[in-house]
């Protein structure tokens, strides 16, 4: 109500000064000649509207500046430093240990943070558990906690933080040295936990040590994703994993280990799982065939596993038929191929995103793909040795639902470019990375067929023009696409480390180059003078 009133008067209160101001006006043009007095009287009469803003409109407007804006903001006068400090609900602070004597002053002018990030550099000393307390105690409504090579804090530290922020729903510690007590504290006190990420927790201990099993604690029947990061012992979150019925996403990323047996029991009590990522662990088809216990299995990582072959493949797709995002990086094993896909094809006609990455597809298993898969919008196809102008010709011709392609280091050339320019008529998007047989004269000609079609050629050659000379040629790392308004954003596609090192190679030779053209203009300056 309050709000209301101070809205309709501003009106009134415009008008006024609006006529008060025009009064002036003309009597400085009557009589030019005003008393120094009566002029300041004309510059105080003018209403300053952002004062009357109530501190709920005047916090809104601060939450809409970036970072450094709100900054500036902050020191315009004593209000606005109050109402943008309380206003304020995430902080990112160098968690060094110079940090604690400011922490009273520093969270008593931020009290309303329910977002925290502490980052301290590697090389330095980082806050302890002293100062953690003390957070705690400020930030008692936290929701969100993000722990970056904080090797002074232990266990101690993190129980007495969990006993205060109980509200805590998400938990990202990356390079620390507490261990499973600190991590147990968490999970019992914390039972609105919702998401845990944990990368490198140096107090777990090295693969094979006797580690304290992790959870599963009150946070179980919360938790909805946990990801674990270069763990040498990652298995002693077995008990977690396990009793965290309402699990939705899980992620496992390089964590020493045989995964197998671990998976086959977290496939048969956790059953609600829609996304899975394995990415350089140490699984086989065994795990894949535990995996297509999970009916409501939608999205599918498998990265670097080796072991795992058509054979898994195929016992996932022929149960998980809501799959939606299929992500393989065969990593050259060629142990993924045509059988597995056309499975994939055959039996989740709802895929929308496929990502094939050292996997040798041909044209019998992208046909199947086309004739079944009639969502099919993204498809990226990296390192396939099998992917040439007729596969490429293939694609243009039959999926017609395909919005955006990536071809990368594939022996296609500006034929089978060339069919894109009348196949594929949804196509907004086309990027083709390191494939030598594609020209930039292919790559123009297809964008002047179809104007309104992006493509993206990246011959992974430093250009030889005048701008390459001044600064060399930057090598991409990474393949982007920009995500539609409607969709997902496609994922980044990493190229490999030997790409990297011929870009670094070619841009050496250049710099010598111009490093011996330069000597040479030298020495002739020096004779003629």
């Amino acid at each position: 109500m309050g709000q209301s009133a101070s809205a309709a008067a501003i009106p009134s209160r415009r008008e006024n000064n609006h006529r008060h101001r025009s009064k002036s006006k003309a009597t400085a043009l009557i009589s030019p000649m005003l008393a120094a007095d009566e002029s300041d009287e004309v510059v105080e009469s003018v209403t300053d509207y952002i004062s009357d803003l109530p501190d709920e409109c005047l916090a809104c407007i601060f939450q809409s500046l970036g970072s450094g804006d709100r900054k500036r903001c902050s020191l315009v006068c004593r209000r606005w430093l109050t109402v943008e400090g309380q206003s304020r609900h995430r902080l990112s602070l160098n968690a060094h240990a110079d940090l604690q004597p400011a922490i009273l002053s520093l969270f008593s002018r931020f009290d309303a943070v329910t977002k925290l990030a502490l980052k301290c550099d590697r090389r330095a000393i980082s806050i302890g558990d002293e100062a953690l307390d003390l957070i705690s105690l400020r930030c008692q409504n936290l929701t969100r906690l993000k722990l970056r090579a904080c090797r002074e804090l232990t266990d101690a530290g993190m129980l007495a933080f969990a006993k205060n922020c109980k509200a805590l729903k998400k938990l990202s510690c990356g390079s620390c040295t507490f261990g499973a007590k600190g991590m147990n504290a968490v999970l019992e006190n914390c039972s609105a936990l919702e998401e845990l990420s944990v990368k490198r927790l140096r107090g777990i201990g090295p693969e094979g040590s006797a580690v304290e099993p992790i959870g599963p604690g009150v946070a179980a029947s919360s938790l909805k994703t946990i990801c674990l990061k270069e763990l040498y012992n990652g298995q002693c979150f077995g008990p977690l994993i396990i009793g965290a019925k309402n699990l939705r996403t899980l992620k496992l990323f390089r964590c020493g280990g045989d995964w197998d047996k671990l998976l086959q029991v977290i496939a048969e009590r956790v059953t609600s799982m829609v996304e899975i990522h394995l990415e350089k662990l140490q699984v086989s088809d065994v795990a894949l065939a535990a995996i297509s216990n999970c009916l409501d299995l939608e999205i599918l990582h498998l990265v670097k596993t080796p072991d795992c072959t058509n054979v898994g493949l195929i016992s996932v797709s022929e149960r998980c038929k809501l799959l939606r995002k299929l992500h393989i990086d065969g990593w050259k094993s060629n142990r993924v191929g045509d059988e597995g896909l056309i499975s994939v094809a055959k039996s989740c006609p709802n895929l929308q995103e496929l990502v094939l990455i050292g996997v040798n597809p041909t044209k019998a298993s992208l046909e199947t793909l086309a004739a079944n898969c009639p969502n099919l919008e993204r498809l990226a196809l990296c390192g396939s040795d099998t992917v040439g102008d007729p596969e490429l010709l293939c694609i243009a011709a039959k999926c017609g639902a395909l919005k955006k392609l990536c071809i990368k280091s594939c022996p296609v050339s500006d034929v089978g470019l060339e069919g894109l320019a009348s196949g594929c008529p949804n196509m907004v998007k086309v990027k083709v990375k390191k494939c030598r047989l594609v020209t930039p004269e292919g790559a123009d000609s297809l964008r002047a067929k179809r104007p309104t079609l992006a493509v993206n050629l990246d011959t992974g050659e430093p250009p030889q023009d005048a701008s390459a000379s001044d600064g060399g040629a930057q090598d991409n790392p990474a393949v982007e696409f920009l995500p539609l308004a409607t969709q997902p954003a496609f994922p980044d596609i990493a190229s490999s480390s030997t790409g990297r090192s011929a870009s670094f190679k070619s841009r050496l030779s250049l710099l010598s180059g111009r490093t011996l053209v330069a000597c040479t203009l030298r020495r002739w300056v020096s004779r003629n003078s």
